[in-house]
């Protein structure tokens, strides 16, 4: 598509969607033409990827998740489609700037953290190597939350992302599904003997589809997006409004939508638990439903091919219930018998693992899935009986203290369901996300399965789409890598590694580092926007983005802040690199210590970034709202990534390695994907501190007591001290006390005490190595130019080997139409 046919396009659409033209052209109107100028061709090939996947019979992955942060999507799809330059063109000649049209759009809120960032980048990536793949997930009015510093502390307002539509999406009615609620199961003998049972469900909800293409890179392949959202099975009630009550009216309307309205309930009260269920369940029913209606268009009530023609990954456990749906619509819909119907989802279902912390394996209350779902409280209970019956029994017979442990009933106080280990039983391949992470998950999370089914256990290391977070979030490192290396590295990200023989070369390292100082200069514009403070490029740009948990330990980045603080007052003229550290994160609304962490480190950023006596050699951001679109500004001018999770707390992590890729330096524990990370760039250019996986469990083993690092290290207690006074918080004493009792009387769970030291002195040797220039230009080289094992294509090349058993199916591209009688009309 040339120049003149693009801007042609978009003074079209201007034309119909704007009222205000011959008064001046609107960013917004032109944002939405644009877009809607581009999905004439994306739309194309969405039905010619589809006839396509029918025409070939080809297998499909059907990816489970609970988020997806998608971030803006202009950008990126302009470049999959290889016409970012003619739009950038086209947008100039009508007197604006490419940039700035996208600046007016907004994230797409249908997720938090690294979770929905992954299956974002998945999604890109199974389009671009031709797979046939849909994603099901939520249609969130508000998604999370959008986040504001009131006085410091955070406040959660709603995530307007779509108030005026999105030119992204599109509803598909004829895809509308129902799913039932509550009500009670009557057993029905049949004249063999059988029981048929029949769910009487007391409520239904409607499930309206809006599919988000997804667009592949350099191919005509586009898949979709599918997300739920939730409507009243009826509207309105017109007696009741005609009767005086106008809100009862309503009422069966709003207690239907409040199931989509936003991402993760808090689940503190009873009543949130409930909605959290029901969210999950709405989901997930649906989405099978889906699945199912899609195989019948091709096979009718043939059911001998399904579990050869879908597969469904489970990100995370929050789709657990898929599993319970699918069992009960093969068994009280199409009269499967139950061993077929367990042996079809045992051939469908793969389940991601994405954490080994307890908090964070999801349970569910027996008393509350009887209450919402009582049908499914009874397949599980036959999937339990059959397991311990059958697997557990053969290999520990008579072991009742074997079968507590494995049984997917949890005994206690109040009896829970443990959706892990549904999801491990039914599974066919479970996985990990990165190798320490896997191997965790083996030895620690999953012995006894792995006992029960050696192969099936393995990793998939996680990986990011070089299209976003390269080409399309930094496009002046972009350009030069593109003019260096020889290849497409954007679908072949490990060409990067010829770049490993310019890091030595002194021109090279010139225009790298050139490129990161005008990232730097971009981004301190952001900051002074966003938050009134100037920054200087010339310091150290110490970045840690990522959701506020304590296993993070954003209050260890914070304590250190302290003691470079403390040092500078006693010593202004302390020999220092200046630095800025930049936070972006959002703590869950009921997480009260982490929203405290949040107010700390505002209130010592609002005293640091205002002492005049430190001469601007240490300044604390912390940028409100962090989110996809932020990130892309943040990540490109990033000198420093900070991933200092405890070792054996996280998973894998994505944002080490966006960082990495645009050139920033780790300094972070021996954790996650840090581990294999460091393999690839070499230990020499990256910054490890702190305690191992094995140190952990030892210090654990043997008795920790944190008071006992708190009194033999002078300046940790100093600066812990610190937090019980009013200096940071005049005339409230002890404000940000609450983080130093976490500490000492929490028991510091994650060890930022045990790790202080040895993280201030890696700082330090970070600190020294950015004095050496060209040093420091060429560790950062090589950070991006060993970067090629991290890309998300290599990871789905992976699944589809490993666990899918996927074939690409290539797309023509050839313009399709409607079929009506066998004869195209489009």
């Amino acid at each position: 598509m040339g120049v003149a046919k693009f801007k042609k396009k978009i003074l079209n659409y201007l034309n119909y969607t704007s009222a205000d033209l011959d008064y001046k052209i609107d960013k917004k109107a032109l944002l939405k033409a644009t877009c809607l100028s581009v999905n004439d061709s994306i739309f194309e090939k969405l039905q010619a990827t589809n006839l396509n996947n029918t025409q070939q019979n080809s297998r499909s992955i059907n990816y489970l998740s609970l988020e997806y942060l998608m971030g803006r999507m202009l950008s990126n799809n302009l470049h999959n489609m290889g016409i970012f330059k003619v739009a950038q063109k086209a947008i100039k000649d009508l007197g604006f700037e490419l940039e700035d049209i996208c600046e007016n759009g907004h994230d797409l809120a249908l997720g938090n953290g690294g979770l929905g960032r992954l299956a974002a980048c998945y999604l890109d990536s199974l389009a671009t190597l031709d797979f046939n793949a849909v994603g099901y997930g939520i249609h969130y009015e508000h998604g999370l939350f959008e986040q504001q510093f009131h006085d410091g502390r955070q406040i959660e307002t709603p995530d307007e992302w779509r108030e005026y539509g999105n030119p992204w999406e599109v509803c598909r009615p004829e895809a509308v599904q129902e799913v039932a609620l509550y009500g009670f199961v009557e057993n029905i003998a049949a004249a063999d003997g059988s029981v048929k049972k029949i769910w009487h469900p007391g409520q239904i909800i409607k499930g309206i589809p809006w599919d988000v293409p997804i667009v592949g890179y350099n191919t005509d392949t586009v898949n979709v997006l599918r997300l739920w959202e939730s409507r009243a099975s009826s509207h309105f009630d017109w007696e009741a409004f005609n009767a005086g009550d106008y809100q009862d009216a309503h009422s069966a309307q709003t207690q239907a939508e409040t199931i989509s309205k936003v991402l993760y309930p808090n689940d503190d009260t009873d009543a949130g638990k409930e909605l959290r269920l029901i969210q999950q369940y709405f989901f997930c029913a649906c989405s099978i439903k889906d699945i199912i209606r899609r195989y019948q268009k091709r096979y009718q009530n043939d059911w001998s091919e399904f579990s050869n023609q879908v597969v469904v990954q489970l990100n995370d456990t929050h789709p657990t219930i898929a599993i319970l749906e699918l069992m009960r619509r093969l068994i009280d819909e199409y009269d499967f018998k139950w061993l077929d119907a367990w042996a079809v989802c045992q051939k469908v279902f793969a389940y991601t693992n994405h954490t080994l912390l307890p908090e964070a394996l999801e349970k569910w209350s027996v008393q509350l899935f009887e209450k919402v779902l009582p049908r499914h409280l009874e397949i599980v209970y036959e999937i339990n009986q059959h397991f311990l019956n059958n697997e557990v029994a053969k290999l520990w017979p008579d072991n009742d203290d074997m079968r507590r442990k494995l049984s997917i009933i949890e005994e206690g106080d109040e009896q829970m369901l443990r959706m892990a280990h549904l999801c491990v039983i039914t599974s066919f391949k479970v996985n990990g996300v990165a190798e320490i992470h896997s191997s965790l998950v083996k030895q620690d999370l999953f012995p006894e399965f792995n006992q029960l089914w050696p192969d099936k256990l393995i990793n998939v290391t996680n990986g990011i789409t070089p299209r976003r977070w390269l080409k399309a979030c930094n496009p002046l490192l972009s350009e030069l890598i593109s003019e260096t290396v020889d290849g497409d590295w954007a679908t072949s990200l490990p060409l990067l590694s010829q770049l490993k023989k310019q890091a030595s070369n002194s021109q090279f390292q010139q225009k790298f580092m050139q490129v990161k100082r005008q990232n730097k200069i971009k981004l301190t514009a952001e900051i002074k926007k966003l938050t009134g403070v100037e920054v200087s490029p010339d310091a150290i740009f110490d970045v840690h983005i990522k959701r506020l948990h304590e296993y993070k330990r954003q209050h260890l980045n914070l304590l250190h802040i302290l003691a470079l603080y403390r040092r500078l007052l006693a010593d202004p003229n302390l020999d220092m690199q200046p630095r800025v550290f930049i936070f972006g994160a959002k703590a869950a609304p009921g997480y009260y210590l982490a929203k405290e962490i949040i107010y700390a480190i505002n209130q010592v950023a609002e005293k640091i970034n205002n002492d005049a006596r430190i001469n601007d050699k240490l300044k604390v951001i912390f940028l409100p709202n962090y989110r996809v679109s932020l990130a892309e500004k943040i990540i490109p001018a990033a000198d420093v990534s900070e991933q200092i999770s405890t070792a054996g707390k996280e998973a894998s992590g994505t944002g080490n390695m966006k960082l990495s890729l645009n050139g920033a330096l780790t300094i972070g524990t021996l954790d996650g994907a840090n581990i294999e990370i460091a393999e690839e760039v070499g230990e020499d250019n990256i910054f490890i501190f702190g305690l191992t996986v094995d140190q952990v469990k030892a210090l654990d083993n043997q008795g920790y007591n944190p008071f006992e690092y708190y009194q033999n290290n002078e300046e940790l207690k100093a600066v812990l001290d610190w937090l019980d006074t009013d200096y940071f918080t005049p005339g409230n004493a002890g404000e940000l006390s609450v983080i130093k009792q976490s500490l000492l009387e929490g028991g510091d769970p994650y060890k930022v005490l045990v790790d202080f030291q040895s993280y201030c002195e890696c700082h330090q040797r970070l600190g020294d190595t950015y004095k050496d220039t060209q040093k420091w230009a060429e560790m950062a080289i090589i950070n991006t130019a060993m970067m090629g094992k991290f890309t998300s294509d290599r990871a789905i090349e992976e699944y589809a080997k490993n666990i899918w058993s996927l074939k690409k199916v290539k797309t023509n591209g050839d313009s399709v139409g409607l079929v009506i009688d066998n004869k195209k009309t489009g």
